[in-house]
């Protein structure tokens, strides 16, 4: 058995550098970034987005990201699913691996990303520089993504109003169950990333930046999350939970989720009025071609009598 598992091995990693291979003639670099891709179209503006996220995570993480990671950009879902592994969903844009120190993106010339191409390399860059961060040790899932999306700002009306829906009806996800997001409906997962992004912005927020990164040195070191959680909050994973669900009580409940609704309406009410109004735009044109033909049509004629028509002088007469 082990042979095989090794022979497997094998054919996996030699499939993946022959992949990797057959594209170094694509190898585009920056200063801080590899890009492998058949087109520099989009190069530009990933490097502009991830020139700033760069920034910013080295001084959120205390880390120089002094290596380079690889960005590949793919034209088809084959290619894409070769670089990656077939378990990742076929929706899915992007991929962070980590260890191998590279992002594989779809093109956003072939494919829908649903959202957009800042955040979303953003926010698989900012995996990338975590769990380097870390020495590749896992953090916790809610930590991976709530940095990912505090440096991509991803933070939107759609998650506030799935934070005061979670405090309103009881439904915040306890942090720990995070763990299983990729198998959460997707009301429960927008919930568990909302609750990520505030985890991780709550922490910088009420103990700053070094206590941040005095929890990631344990988890670097191997230590255990409870343990990461006492040496740089003085809390236990549950009373840090605790004090993390109180602030989130205190800061969404009835009233802000009315406000959410209340923009809801807005947003409905304008899109009524919107329709009513390209509606009269569209039967004004209307009215306009009807005004046209008329005037291009004769309309110097009697009705006549049509029980008794005027005849001809015709030989037929076939009225006769």
């Amino acid at each position: 058995m082990k042979k095989i598992l090794l022979y497997l091995s094998g054919v996996f990693l030699a499939a993946v550098f022959w992949a990797e291979a057959d594209r170094k003639e694509n190898i585009i670099e920056s200063d801080y970034f590899f890009y492998i891709s058949n087109s520099e179209q989009f190069i530009e503006p990933i490097e502009t987005a991830l020139i700033p996220a760069r920034e910013k995570l080295k001084k959120i993480l205390r880390d120089s990201l002094s290596y380079k990671p690889k960005i590949y950009i793919e034209n088809d879902l084959r290619s894409f699913k070769e670089l990656i592994g077939t378990a990742f969903p076929d929706w899915g844009a992007a991929a962070a691996l980590p260890y191998r120190e590279m992002i594989v993106l779809k093109s956003p010339a072939h494919f829908r990303l649903g959202k957009s191409l800042r955040e979303l390399i953003q926010h698989e860059y900012a995996h990338l520089a975590l769990h380097d961060r870390l020495h590749m040790q896992n953090p916790p899932r809610w930590l991976d993504e709530g940095v990912a999306m505090y440096v991509s700002a991803e933070w939107g009306w759609e998650d506030n109003f799935a934070m005061s829906r979670a405090v309103v009806f009881r439904s915040l996800v306890p942090l720990r169950e995070i763990e299983r997001i990729n198998l959460f409906p997707s009301g429960r997962a927008q919930t568990a990333y909302a609750q990520s992004y505030l985890a991780v912005k709550y922490i910088l927020d009420e103990y700053g930046a070094e206590t941040l990164n005095d929890f990631l040195d344990v988890i670097k070191s191997r230590g255990t999350f409870d343990e990461a959680f006492l040496a740089s909050l003085g809390l236990n994973y549950d009373e840090f939970e605790k004090e993390f669900f109180d602030f989130l009580n205190k800061r969404y409940n009835l009233m802000t989720l009315f406000g959410d609704l209340y923009f809801v309406w807005i947003f409905l009410a304008a899109v009524v009025v919107i329709g009513f109004l390209l509606k009269i735009q569209r039967r004004r044109k209307y009215y306009k071609r009807w005004e046209r033909e008329e005037r291009l049509q004769s309309t110097d004629f009697d009705y006549g009598d049509p029980d008794n028509p005027e005849q001809v002088d015709d030989e037929d007469k076939p009225w006769a």
